[in-house]
């Protein structure tokens, strides 16, 4: 028997907090210029929305303060008793330009720079202008396990977190509050999978009784949410385990903008290559080589070329083409892992701006992926499996 355990965090957690308002003001100088360079950090504690980082935008004008306001209220603190509402939250704001060293070598690459006009001229090379935002790996994953070609684990934590979300707004729970946790421990033996732990952490209204809060949970959110087919007579449920969530959110932690990366990604199925998303323009690969990475992987599961792949790629800063590009199949693969590097290679193109232009990334779609995960979810461009009869051939 093998255990796999995946946690995710409510869009009220004060570190999804943070990723969403840094993921809402780059949507914001998105809508006004696509170009539009942008690295938003966002802390939250009582009382105070901390933003700083770097932008560059020659015509976009957003109201920070306006901005991040909107939401904070859209999540759901909307009321001074929470320690940290809409309205009367601080917003102190420190955003400089970009840096122009950085800017120069994303905006030139360094093979750009080394080409002759008639090498520029060839439609082949029109990517090769943009380099890479920075240096780094990054992974994309996809497996048979769920019909999102998810982890199964990562799946049904952030279905409980988002079905947590869904009845809070709703008012099923009247006594819920923004902040809240799930985890999941899946058990393998054989053929056959089942949960064996549910982990829930909600806050709620002080006055609520925990028997309540965990008949409630059971019923609403774990029953409602995880197929029954893999809840046993056996399987442990912790719910509030502390015994009181009253406190929560940023009176009850800091929050800050990519300190949930595991959460975010495969639940921790496979390695990750440390960088964080949320606030960060596509031209930033941390952020839309991860995508890219997800969307190939996912074409190469979806054609049945393996059960299981993993694509590892990286970057160096100011250059457009990849430094390495790998698949690991494990054991899994129709064909060599070698072989299916080379066929993702032949019918991909992972320069930056070919991700950009591919995925039409250049736009406010990012406020949406700060909560519940980035992947697996079929209404972003990097989910599609377009590539499934050009990969069997």
């Amino acid at each position: 028997m093998r255990y796999y355990t995946s946690e995710s965090v409510s869009e009220g957690h004060p570190d999804k907090l943070a990723d969403f308002i840094s993921d809402s003001i780059l949507d914001e100088f998105l809508k006004q210029e696509k170009t539009a360079r942008v690295a938003c950090e966002t802390l939250v504690t009582t009382g105070l929305a901390l933003i700083a980082g770097e932008v560059s935008a020659q015509h976009a004008y957003v109201d920070i303060t306006k901005t991040v306001r909107e939401a904070v209220r859209t999540v759901g603190y909307t009321r001074a008793k929470y320690g940290f509402d809409a309205d009367s939250c601080a917003v102190m704001v420190t955003l400089d330009e970009q840096s122009a060293d950085i800017a120069g070598g994303v905006n030139v690459s360094e093979e750009w720079r080394g080409m002759g006009e008639a090498a520029r001229a060839l439609e082949q090379n029109r990517h090769s202008r943009i380099g890479a935002g920075d240096q780094g790996l990054m992974f994309g994953y996809a497996t048979r396990e769920t019909p999102e070609l998810m982890p199964l684990p990562i799946t049904l934590a952030h279905g409980l977190t988002r079905k947590l979300a869904q009845i809070r707004k709703a008012g099923t729970l009247e006594y819920l509050r923004p902040d809240a946790k799930a985890q999941v421990t899946i058990v393998r033996d054989g053929e056959k999978t089942w949960v064996d732990t549910v982990v829930i952490s909600t806050q709620h209204a002080e006055e609520t009784s925990q028997e309540q809060i965990r008949a409630d949970v059971l019923e609403h959110v774990i029953r409602a949410t995880i197929p029954a087919q893999y809840l046993l007579e056996d399987t442990k449920y912790f719910i509030n385990p502390s015994g009181k969530f009253v406190i929560g959110g940023p009176q009850g932690d800091a929050g800050l903008t990519g300190r949930k990366i595991i959460v975010d990604t495969y639940g921790g199925a496979v390695p990750h290559g440390g960088g964080a998303f949320s606030g960060k323009d596509p031209t930033k690969v941390d952020r839309s080589a991860a995508y890219y990475a997800r969307y190939m992987a996912k074409n190469l599961v979806a054609a049945g070329l393996a059960e299981r792949a993993m694509i590892e790629v990286s970057y160096a800063i100011g250059r457009s083409s990849v430094v390495s590009l790998r698949v690991e199949s494990f054991g899994t693969g129709k064909l060599s892992d070698e072989q299916l590097s080379k066929l993702v290679l032949e019918h991909f193109d992972p320069r930056p701006s070919a991700i950009i232009e591919e995925l039409d990334l250049q736009r406010p779609i990012y406020a949406q992926t700060a909560a519940y995960g980035h992947f697996g979810r079929p209404e972003f461009p990097w989910e599609q499996i377009d590539r499934v009869e050009a990969l069997r051939g």
